[in-house]
Parts: C-alpha cells; structure tokens; sequence
C-alpha cells in the first residue's frame, strides 16, 4: 500500500511515525510503503523525507495523484487545502486519510463528503484524522458505555485546553488566520472534544448555542515557525480567528453537553478532558494522564463508591496487546499508529474506516452552528 504524504510539519512528523512504526508492532494484511513526500519547498521537504524515510520527494501534490504507482493520499497542511486535494486524489482512484478538521466550511465538507460517498461506491475510501479516538483509555471509555456498564447517558462535559498563545507577543502563525485555518480554537482542538464526545457516547449533537471570542487581536508577525512554535518578527497582523470557543449543546436521544476550547488556558498544555454522567456511573478521561480512564460505578456498595482510576495498559485494553508489558506506558505518538493500523486494515479488507468524511462533515455542521449561534448572540441553532 504505497503512500504519498502532502505536507510535513507537525502533523506530518506524526503520520510518518505511525506510517513506519504500525507495520512493526501489528500484524497488517498489507505493507505500507512510504512512497513519496510532497512539500512546497524543495529543500526542506527533501530534509524531512530523508529524517522520517520517505522515498522520494515532489514539490507539487497533482504529480502525487497522477502517480500510478500511489495508493494512498494522507494530506496533513493547513484547511484550506484539504478539499482540493482531497477530492481530485479521490476522483483519481486514490484512498484518503486527511487531518482534521475535514475543511474550513461546511460547504468544501460537504463537497468532501459528497465525493468520498461516490468513491466508496467503486471500492475507493476516506478517512478523517480524529487520532484521540485511538489512545486505548478514549476506545476503551466508548466500549464501556457501549456495553451499559454508565448506564442512560445523561450529561457530557468535554474541554480542550492549552495555554499556547496566553503570550501576546506568540507570532502570527498560519493557524491565527481564517483563510488557512477556518477557525481558531473551536475547530482546532474543539473539533476534537466534538468527535470525540460524539464517539464515546454513540450521540450526535443537534443544537448548540455557543459564544466565540478574540482575546488578543494583533500579534506580531512570523519570521520563522514550527509547528505551535515560532519567532516573531518585525510588524504585526490582525488574527482572523477565535482564541476561545464555549458552547453547549444537546446530543440525540436527550443527553444535554457544555464544551470549551481555548488556547488562552494558563498552565494548561494539552488537556483534554471528558466526562461522562449516566444513571449508573460515570467516566472521565484527560489526555494529560492518558494511559489511565476514571471509573465511577454507582451501583457498588456505599461505602466503596468513588471514580476508580484504571490503569489502561492490559493486554484485554484496546490496541495494547501488541505493545508493552502491562504498566509501560503509550505517548502521543501511539494514536497515529493505531490510526494507520486501522487505516489499512479497513482499505485492505474493503471496509468504509472510521471517522468517515460524513463523520467529519457532521464534526464540521456542528463547529458552523457554534459561529452561527455566537454570531447571533448564543441563540440556540440547530444542527440539520
């Protein structure tokens, strides 16, 4: 399975590292090859090839798609890409695993959507990049309320929190700009408390009424930068897009949520937290402690209730089996590599992976209620 990766900042850092490594530890129908590297700039993207060990290298991503000898498209740059590329690399035959969130409108999701359905009708399939739902505690917190054991969920409480840009003077990086990112914190990292309290729960959100706000307004200028990293250089510009996002929201079947996502968290570098309450106990998730899920069993005797913290590295725990001994620990990286397991056990068994581009696009008609709503002073949008 011959694979050509558009972009390779962050993002591509982390695919590479789960293109190489999951066919290492899990035992896939097919072998992923690492084919060929696209960037804009030449050199760079030849650097990057040779440090992750991509094959070749090619500065424009149409020469990826004309390739016969490509299977597999994985686009990791900024929004405003994703649907060009996306839908061209499907039209061609080519599988797609693109990073979230699936575009920066409703409508190039919907155009996205609509192309990956009429692909998967001739055995061509795409797949939206919401990793969380790989690290072992996340799966293993949606096969618990899957199998009953919360109960009727009730009430989901989800936050992503970091504190990158608390700074004023943090550089004017792509992602503080709405026509390469769409959105600011709510569709970088609120997109992920969506999914993945929509994964969890088996719900889907059908209203939202949401606030978005702007903190700081003017940054100075990127002279250099890497991933959430940079330097800043002479002049400012404006930021286009929103530095925190609070919504709530109500799933089908009645469940009722409330959701942050800010950048502007101090002290917060990477928490995402979700909590679950049903009518008989509850889970709580963070992915600062994420090889361990909390556990409240509402049922148990009186005086032995209280969240028990579960210890997720068990050989019965999802994906772990085929990593370390019972207590060593997952990282960060460990959710891109269950990300291409999955990714190629779906395409070589004929089989629609998951998150699909619906489920993206749906990710997408939520995170376009919330600007709605906030636009309109929190008035209560539903989500068709």
């Amino acid at each position: 399975m011959r694979v050509a990766m558009v972009g390779y900042g962050f993002m591509g850092a982390a695919h590479s590292q789960g293109w190489r490594v999951a066919p290492r530890f899990f035992d896939l129908p097919a072998q992923p090859e690492m084919s060929l590297l696209v960037g804009r700039n030449g050199g760079p993207v030849a650097d990057a090839a040779a440090k992750w060990g991509w094959a070749e290298t090619t500065t424009d991503w149409r020469e990826a798609i004309r390739r016969d000898n490509i299977d597999v498209i994985d686009i990791v740059t900024p929004g405003d890409s994703h649907a060009e590329i996306a839908i061209a690399a499907l039209e061609a035959g080519k599988h797609v695993l693109c990073e979230k969130p699936l575009a920066n409108t409703v409508d190039e999701a919907a155009a996205m959507a609509d192309a990956a359905a009429s692909a998967a009708s001739r055995g061509v399939y795409a797949m939206v990049g919401f990793t969380y739902r790989r690290v072992p505690a996340a799966t293993f917190a949606r096969d618990l309320v899957t199998s009953g054991a919360i109960g009727e969920v009730r009430q989901v409480r989800a936050e992503y929190l970091q504190d990158w840009l608390v700074d004023e003077n943090a550089p004017l990086a792509w992602r503080l700009q709405k026509e390469h990112a769409g959105s600011g914190a709510l569709g970088d990292i609120g997109a992920h408390a969506i999914d993945l309290s929509q994964f969890i729960t088996g719900r889907r959100l059908t209203g939202v009424s949401g606030i978005i706000d702007t903190v700081v307004g003017e940054r100075p200028l990127l002279a250099e930068g890497s991933g959430l990293s940079g330097t800043a250089g002479a002049g400012f510009g404006t930021v286009t897009v929103d530095d925190i996002a609070l919504f709530n929201g109500r799933f089908d079947g009645g469940a009722l949520g409330s959701f942050v996502a800010s950048r502007m968290s101090t002290g917060r570098k990477n928490a995402l937290r979700i909590e679950v309450s049903g009518s008989r106990g509850a889970i709580a998730f963070d992915l600062e402690d994420m090889n361990a899920l909390g556990y409240y069993d509402s049922t148990a005797r009186a005086d032995r209730q209280g969240f028990a913290k579960i210890l997720v590295t068990e050989p019965e725990h999802p994906y772990v089996a085929s990593w370390w001994p019972a207590g060593h620990m997952l990282g960060y990286e460990h959710g891109f590599v269950h990300q291409a397991k999955d990714f190629v056990e779906a395409i070589a068994t004929g089989t629609q992976p998951r998150p699909s581009f619906d489920d993206g696009y749906q990710v997408q008609r939520v995170l376009g209620a919330v600007e709605q709503s906030s636009g309109a002073n929190g008035r209560w949008t539903p989500i068709d």
